[in-house]
């Protein structure tokens, strides 16, 4: 094993420890991560900060940003009244509760779709 595999398996073995100790936030700990590999000279830092422009990855934030500020406006609750007054047992909710995210997945990304309702099927479960 050369120096740079040990500096690696290291930062990976810190990143873990970090995950499982739990008292930081994981991305704290995922952004600790990327700047060490970067520091140490393990990734470069083009290739470090080169995933942040992927798609996917700019589609999930934009989702999770979205459904935040449908949760913070009450919009949801619209929807969870809905969908608690439509369906009495706990398969019928979870039932419409698909169905409405396979319509919306037929309009939209099916993340994005999922990530918009989860908060509803969240507030149904409790």
């Amino acid at each position: 094993m050369n120096a740079d595999q040990a500096v690696v398996f290291l930062i990976i073995l810190m990143a873990l420890l970090l995950f499982i100790w739990g008292r930081w936030r994981y991305d704290l700990v995922a952004m600790m991560v990327l700047l060490t590999s970067v520091l140490s000279g393990a990734v470069t830092s083009d290739q470090a900060f080169s995933g942040f422009a992927h798609p996917a990855v700019v589609t999930v934030a934009a989702v999770l940003i979205l459904s935040r500020c449908l949760l913070k406006s009450n919009v949801l609750d619209i929807v969870y009244k809905w969908l608690s007054q439509t369906s009495s047992s706990p398969n019928r909710q979870a039932s419409s509760l698909t169905g409405l995210v396979v319509i919306l997945s037929g309009f939209m990304n099916n993340v994005g779709a999922l990530a918009l309702l989860m908060p509803v099927g969240i507030r149904m479960a409790r």
